[in-house]
């Protein structure tokens, strides 16, 4: 068989629609290998959000470029393909800028790939335009084993694009206007990884929380909905979403938080700035103290969640005094953990285009000592666990013999000592110790087991 590597960058998305490649190449004859010296299809997903993000495909498209030319040296082709968002944002300039690449394809035209490979042997191709068929209609369903191989834990896309318009944000132009895939669809492939052993679904979407995917009789459904529905499939214990807007969370979500066990204490909500002024900059419509309140009903219906969030320092025109706006809510908040990132002109978004823009030696300060804060809520939160019984997912081998890992409900990675347990048990765990960036822990009650 011919060989495929795909490395992905960025978000969780990227992550799920590479797998949905390789799913797709393997009824073309390409098995994946985790080596790209031996890859007859090297593909890079990429990903669009932060300047730095995309340079890192033209840097690694450079090493690209050695490996074809060094395995035409020894008879054998190389195909390179660039798809994702810095695919559909810059198209036949990555052609221009990487001359080693053969195709260039839109995040929503991947399910075109064997069609673009085969066009690609006469010439160099280009594929972004925003297609009028659902690409998921046209993606083959994995095998048992390919699922089994990815582990207990998988993400299933049930929402793709933004409506939004974040003045310093990609997303609509990379991704498109927000689309829900239909109920059903969602139902069979969760059914489908269930049945393989999988134990741990994320729901993934760009702007998630804003599902309202329909049924089949044409009824339209919430997240909080579907994951009720979820819930009842057997086999899958935890369930998990992002990335969330926090003008959707609305009650039914946050009820489903209250009364639903399987659906993980643990929220990844994006807030972005604590000022106000800043926030409406970003076009983000709401306020600091919205935020806040949005966090007391969802804690009050949830004591025990965990909250994480992004952060962007140096917006275009932030003032001292507005940065120490977003240090008081992470005060006033508390995060388990984050995402903090200097802010990065986009081309082609409104912020880009304002003025005031902040000098780097600023934007590097701020995000220095704002990372300090964010570390030190996140150390205070894993120590807080010291002593906590939680239920652990466990997911691969430890790492020492008789060890085992496996995750927290709040994402933590938790090391025990057990060989009595095996991949996707779920077991109750006394906390023993809190490490840099692990717990460890000793198995207190067998819990749940993984279906044979």
């Amino acid at each position: 068989m011919k060989k495929v590597f795909v490395k992905s960058y960025g978000c969780q998305m990227n992550v799920y629609d590479a797998e949905r490649m390789t799913d797709m190449l393997a009824t073309e004859g390409y098995a994946e290998t985790k080596a790209m010296e031996e890859a007859d299809l090297v593909i890079l997903n990429t990903c669009h959000i932060r300047e730095k993000a995309a340079e890192k495909v033209y840097s690694e498209l450079g090493r690209v470029r050695e490996l074809k030319k060094e395995r035409a040296g020894q008879g054998q082709e190389t195909k390179v393909v660039v798809a994702g968002c810095v695919a559909q944002a810059e198209g036949k300039e990555i052609l221009r800028r990487a001359p080693a690449v053969d195709v260039v394809v839109g995040p929503q035209n991947y399910h075109n790939l064997p069609d673009l490979l085969k066009k690609a042997k006469a010439s160099r191709v280009v594929d972004t335009e925003f297609p009028i068929e659902d690409k998921f209609d046209h993606l083959p369903k994995p095998s048992k084993a390919m699922i089994q191989n990815r582990g207990v834990s998988s993400f299933l896309t049930i929402q793709e694009g933004c409506d939004k318009f974040c003045t310093f944000c990609v997303v609509p132009y990379t991704r498109g206007a927000e689309v829900s895939r239909p109920v059903s669809k969602i139902i069979d492939e969760a059914l489908r990884l269930a049945d393989a052993g999988v134990r741990e679904l994320t729901l993934i979407g760009q702007n998630v929380n804003a599902y309202h995917g329909e049924d089949e009789s044409g009824s339209v459904w919430t997240l909080g909905r579907l994951l009720h529905r979820l819930a009842e499939i057997p086999g899958i214990a935890r369930l998990r979403y992002t990335t969330s807007h926090p003008r959707d969370m609305d009650d039914e979500l946050i009820a489903a938080h209250r009364d639903l066990p399987a659906v993980m204490p643990y929220l990844h909500l994006p807030v972005q700035s604590g000022s106000d002024r800043i926030l409406d900059e970003m076009n983000r419509k709401h306020t600091g103290d919205e935020y806040r309140r949005l966090i007391e009903r969802i804690r009050a219906a949830q004591p025990n969640l965990a909250l994480s969030s992004d952060f962007i320092v140096g917006f275009p025109g932030e003032t001292d005094a507005e940065f120490e706006d977003t240090m008081r809510l992470i005060a006033d908040v508390g995060f388990a953990s984050s995402f903090s990132f200097k802010y990065s002109p986009r081309p082609g978004t409104p912020a880009a285009e304002m003025g005031a823009q902040v000098s780097e030696a600023v934007k590097s300060e701020r995000l220095a000592r704002l990372q300090n804060l964010l570390e030190t809520q996140r150390q205070a939160f894993n120590h807080g666990t010291v002593g906590q019984t939680l239920d652990v997912l466990l997911e691969k081998p430890g790492r020492h013999p008789g060890q085992m890992a496996g995750k927290s409900p709040y994402l933590q990675p938790v090391q025990i000592e057990t060989d009595r347990h095996q991949i996707g048990d779920i077991v109750t765990v006394r906390i023993t110790q809190a490490g840099s960036n692990s717990l460890f822990g000793e198995v207190v009650k067998p819990g749940s087991q993984a279906a044979a």
